[in-house]
């Protein structure tokens, strides 16, 4: 094999990419620039200026017409690799960028700053991927629509509010109920939306122009989850009255009320055949219903604090729950046995939920993150930081690439997890930095464990 060494920058060399086609590799360096190279002979084509401080690292457009370079000035900077001049400069960091990397469709790019956060942004304009802020105090819950274009959020507000999820714009705001929405769930045709509110009530609304379908009354206590059948035919409500009722969707007619629980109940879930109904309640249990009939099949019991929700896996073989005593725990739905215990929290876990291809669990919690979760084996992937108060629950779209996170911070917000281990590489690559206290660089104690939560490192 040839071998090839390219000279040019002044200063030392910290990251390289090659182009999709590989014709070109850029390099990115110590001396503040970025330089672009023919990879058959190995002459420069370009360097590009701009940045103010060390360039980290660098990254190439799927289509490898724009290059992505990551500086400690703070900043991302877009150039065209054709000529190499600067498209734009993406600010928003508040301290150096370490990494990027685009998504697949090359519509996001993913940055990784020593401010301890990973910012997405839209390649086409440059603009942060939107952060979701309208409701008047602090949203419940989340949920995409089947298709994906959009997402409902449940607050304290007594609103519904839907977004558009391309660009974060709010479509309408569902008002009606008289106290708090505590959760949501859309039909499995989009066509309508359920809302589980602390006056006591579902309502059912029609998402294409947020009117008022139907009230469904019954429960004698605030209701805090709603959820529908596979076929869309049934409509399952849990309440603080200790109860779960089964409605039918069509004329909003009670079918049954489940009982069983001895305290109030936050959630529940269809398995995905939809004969079985999973509850969640401040017993510290889960229970397992036939839906025919209403009987009970069995009670999981474990949790040590209240069981706040409950999520099936998409083939149904597995129902994760998600509990006050700070942990997650998986079970095996045929016989109700415990698979394993999912530790990291530092405060209650609130909600749960599985991706689409049910190999990754994400976690809701009262300590304002939300942590992401091998489902073989129980590790953890990665710890999600930006919220500023707790995360009351998590969704994912249809497709798998977007989480969507709902908090007492009164925001929503939106990541792309077709790059969910970024953070976790840019720990990786800083580990010997951060530990050698021979760098030569002034670190305090607390700056050179930043990374210690961030699995991977």
């Amino acid at each position: 094999m040839s071998e090839r060494t390219v000279k040019g920058h002044e200063d030392e060399v910290n990251g390289v990419a090659y182009s999709p086609d590989s014709k070109t590799l850029a390099s990115a360096s110590y001396d503040k620039t970025v330089k672009l190279w023919r990879t058959d002979n190995g002459s420069l084509i370009s360097t590009l200026k701009g940045h103010e401080d060390v360039v980290v690292g660098v990254a190439y457009s799927p289509d490898g017409k724009t290059l992505a370079s990551a500086s400690w000035d703070n900043t991302v900077k877009l150039w065209r690799t054709d000529n190499g001049s600067l498209i734009s400069t993406l600010k928003g960091h508040d301290s150096e960028v370490y990494e990027v990397a685009y998504s697949p469709d090359g519509k996001t790019l993913a940055s990784a700053s020593w401010d301890k956060t990973v910012k997405l942004w839209r390649t086409d304009n440059g603009n942060l991927i939107p952060t979701l802020t309208d409701h008047e105090y602090p949203v419940n819950g989340v949920v995409y629509s089947p298709n994906g274009k959009t997402l409902a959020s449940a607050s304290y507000d007594k609103t519904v509010k839907l977004w558009r999820t391309d660009n974060g714009n709010l479509i309408s705001t569902l008002k009606g109920h008289e106290n708090a929405v505590f959760g949501v769930a859309y039909s499995p045709d989009g066509k309508t939306l359920a809302s589980a509110s602390g006056d006591h009530t579902v309502k059912l609304w029609r998402t294409d122009n947020g009117s008022l379908i139907s009230t469904l009354t019954g429960h004698e206590y605030p209701v805090n989850g709603v959820a529908y059948s596979p076929d869309g035919k049934t409509l399952a409500s849990a309440s603080w009255d200790k109860t779960v009722k089964l409605w039918r969707t069509d004329n909003g007619s009670l079918i049954s009320t489940l009982t069983g629980h001895k305290d109030g109940v936050y959630g529940v879930a269809y398995s995905p055949d939809g004969k079985i109904l999973a509850s969640a309640s401040e017993d510290k249990t889960v229970k397992l219903w036939r839906t025919d009939n209403g009987s009970l099949i069995s009670t999981l019991k474990g949790h040590e604090a209240a069981v706040n929700g409950v999520a099936y896996s998409p083939d149904g073989k597995t129902l994760a729950s998600a509990s006050r005593d700070k942990t997650v725990k998986l079970w095996r739905t045929d016989n109700g046995s415990l698979i394993s215990t999912l530790k990291g929290h530092e405060a209650a876990v609130v909600g749960v939920a599985y991706n689409p291809a049910g190999n990754i669990i994400a976690s809701a919690s009262d300590d304002k993150t939300v942590k992401l979760w091998r489902t073989d084996n129980g590790s953890l992937i990665s710890t999600l930081k930006s919220h500023e108060y707790g995360v009351n629950g998590v969704a994912y779209s249809p497709d798998g690439k977007t989480l969507a996170s709902a908090s007492w911070d009164k925001t929503v917000k939106l990541w792309n997890f077709d790059l969910n281990n970024l953070l976790a590489r840019g720990c990786t690559w800083l580990h010997d930095y951060l530990h050698n206290p021979n760098n030569g660089m002034k670190l305090d104690d607390p700056d050179r464990h930043i990374c210690d939560d961030v699995h991977g490192n």
